[in-house]
C-alpha cells in the first residue's frame, strides 16, 4: 500500500479527499477473513467508501454476512457478473487482486477502517461547507434567514459527528428491523418490562412502557394542576436512573417560566421532605437544615442540566440540545412550557396558531433527530372552567390542534381537589362538614389521564400528590 495518507481526487464536487488503497485493503481483508467484519462494523458502512464499485462490493459483503453466508471472491462473483463498473477494473480478477492487500490483524484492519472513515468525514465536511457557502451567497432573503442557516449547519455537523453522515433520508428495512429487535430485547431483559426512560411512577410506566426514544410526549393541564411538579419529578427520576446505571448521559430541562434556583428548591424539598416555602423563608429547624444539606450532597452530581432562558426559540432549543448530546450525552429533554416558546424569526408574523404548529413540529423533529424522548408541557384553554365536568379533553389543548397531531403521547394532569377547594361552604354548616369529608378523601389524589398514545392503550392512572413537597408518587394502596 502507498504511504501517502490520502489523495485529492478531482470530481463533480471539486477536490474530494479519499484513500483508495485503504478501501482496497479493508475490503480485501474482510474477503479473506469474514470474522474481521465484526471489528469494523461499528465504524464503517458501505456509504463511507469513495469508489462507487467499492460501495457496491461492501454492500454485497454486508448482505451475505448478515445472512450468515460466506463472503469471498468466489461467492461475490455471481453478484457482479454483469456489472460494467467492475468489468472495467478486471472483473472477478479485481476481487482476487484486492485480497493481496489484506491483513488478518484486527489492529491493522481497524487502522484501514479509521482511514476510510476519516476520508468520508472530510468529504462530508466539504459538502456541508459548500451548502453553507451557497445558502449564504444567495441574495434571495426569502429562502432562509441567517438564524435558519446556522441551525441547518449545526444540525448537519451534529449528524456527521453522531452518525457519520448528514444527509441520509432512507433506512433499509433490515436496519429498522434490527432496531425493533434490539428494543424488544431490552424490554424483555428489563424486569419491569420498560424499554424507555422511566417516569418513576409504577402504574404510569406500566401503561407507557417508559418514555420511548423519538417520542414527543405532552403533559397538559390548567394552572396549579401540578404540570411542572410532575415534569420535575420525572426529570429528577430520569437523572437518578442515569446516575444509578453509571452511564454517561444527562437530562436537559428547559425552564421558560421558573428559574434554576426555583427548580432546584423544588427538587430539594421533594427529596429532603421539607416544605419549599419553609426553605425559602428560612423557617427550618437545625435538624431540618442539616437534613437539607445532607440531601443536597447526595444529589450534587445529578446529571441534570437546566436552561432558564425565557421565550427561547425552537431553533435555540435544538442547537443547545445537540450540543449537550455531543458533549455529555442525552437521555431526555423536558420543556416547561410550549406556550412560552417562540418560533424562528421569519414565522413570528404568521399568527400564534401557526407559530405553535411550527414549534410542535420542531419538537417532534428534534426527538427523532436526537433519538430521545421530548417531554413538553402545555397549557389548556379556559374552556375547561366553563364546563361542569372539569376533566380535560384533547379539544382543550390551547391554541393549536397541531399539539395533538404531532404528539405521540398526550397526558392530562387533573386534581379534583383543586376545584372542590374553591367551593368551600360556610364554616360550621352541615354542607361544610360534608365538604370537609370529601376534601379529606380526595385532597392528596390526582389523575394522570392518557388521552392519546401511539404505542398502546389510553386510560387514567391514579397517583398521590403531596402538595407541600410538590411530589407525585404511587398510591400506597395500589
Amino acid at each position: 500500500m502507498s504511504s501517502q495518507p490520502f489523495k485529492i481526487i478531482q470530481g463533480s464536487q471539486g477536490q474530494m479527499p479519499c484513500n483508495i488503497e485503504a478501501e482496497q485493503a479493508l475490503i480485501g481483508s474482510i474477503l479473506v477473513s469474514n470474522e474481521l467484519y465484526d471489528e469494523i462494523a461499528p465504524i464503517i458502512n458501505s456509504q463511507k467508501f469513495f469508489d462507487p464499485i467499492h460501495i457496491k462490493i461492501f454492500e454485497t459483503i454486508e448482505m451475505l454476512i448478515g445472512k450468515g453466508l460466506l463472503a469471498n471472491p468466489v461467492t461475490l462473483k455471481n453478484h457482479f457478473e454483469n456489472d460494467k463498473g467492475l468489468q472495467q477494473l478486471g472483473g472477478q480478477e479485481y476481487l482476487v487482486k484486492i485480497t493481496k492487500f489484506s491483513t488478518t490483524s484486527p489492529k491493522q484492519v481497524l487502522d484501514y477502517a479509521n482511514i476510510v472513515h476519516e476520508m468520508h468525514v472530510r468529504r462530508e465536511l466539504i459538502k456541508i461547507s459548500e451548502n453553507v457557502l451557497n445558502e449564504a451567497s444567495n441574495k434571495n432573503e426569502a429562502i432562509s434567514s441567517g438564524e435558519e442557516m446556522i441551525q441547518n449547519a449545526e444540525k448537519s455537523l451534529f449528524d456527521l459527528a453522531e452518525r457519520g453522515h448528514f444527509n441520509r433520508s432512507f433506512l433499509k428495512f433490515e436496519n429498522a428491523l434490527k432496531q425493533t429487535i434490539e428494543m424488544a430485547r431490552n424490554a424483555y431483559q428489563n424486569e419491569e418490562g420498560i424499554v424507555g426512560v422511566p417516569t418513576g411512577l409504577t402504574d404510569l410506566d406500566s401503561r407507557l412502557g417508559g418514555m420511548h426514544k423519538q417520542d414527543l410526549i405532552i403533559i397538559a393541564g390548567r394552572p396549579s394542576m401540578g404540570k411542572t411538579a410532575l415534569a420535575t419529578n420525572i426529570a429528577f427520576h430520569a437523572a437518578k436512573n442515569i446516575e444509578k446505571k453509571g452511564s454517561k448521559s444527562t437530562v436537559a430541562f428547559f425552564s421558560l417560566e421558573m428559574s434554576s434556583e426555583q427548580l432546584s428548591t423544588r427538587i430539594l424539598s421533594e427529596q429532603s421532605r421539607i416544605r419549599s416555602n419553609d426553605i425559602r423563608r428560612g423557617k427550618v429547624s437545625e435538624k431540618e437544615f442539616e437534613q437539607f444539606i445532607e440531601t443536597s450532597k447526595n444529589i450534587y452530581n445529578l446529571p441534570l442540566y437546566i436552561d432558564e432562558t425565557p421565550a427561547i426559540s425552537i431553533s435555540a432549543i435544538s442547537n443547545r440540545s445537540r450540543r449537550i448530546k455531543r458533549l455529555f450525552g442525552l437521555d431526555l429533554i423536558v420543556i416547561d412550557y410550549i406556550q412560552l416558546m417562540r418560533s424562528s424569526g421569519n414565522r413570528r408574523n404568521d399568527g400564534r396558531v401557526q407559530e405553535i404548529s411550527e414549534i410542535t413540529q420542531g419538537l417532534k423533529a428534534l426527538a427523532k433527530e436526537l433519538d430521545v424522548p421530548v417531554l413538553a408541557l402545555s397549557q389548556l384553554s379556559r374552556a375547561v372552567e366553563q364546563r361542569d365536568d372539569k376533566k380535560p379533553q384533547l379539544a382543550d389543548l390551547r391554541e393549536s390542534g397541531s399539539i395533538e397531531q404531532d404528539a405521540d403521547v398526550v397526558m392530562f394532569v387533573y386534581r379534583a381537589a383543586y376545584y372542590l377547594e374553591r367551593k368551600e361552604p360556610t364554616l360550621g354548616s352541615i354542607e361544610h362538614a360534608e365538604w370537609q369529608q370529601k376534601m379529606d378523601e380526595i385532597s392528596s389524589l390526582a389523575e394522570i389521564m392518557i388521552s392519546k398514545q401511539r404505542h398502546g392503550p389510553t386510560g387514567n392512572v391514579k397517583v398521590e400528590f403531596e402538595a407541600m413537597y410538590t411530589k407525585f408518587k404511587d398510591l400506597e394502596n395500589r
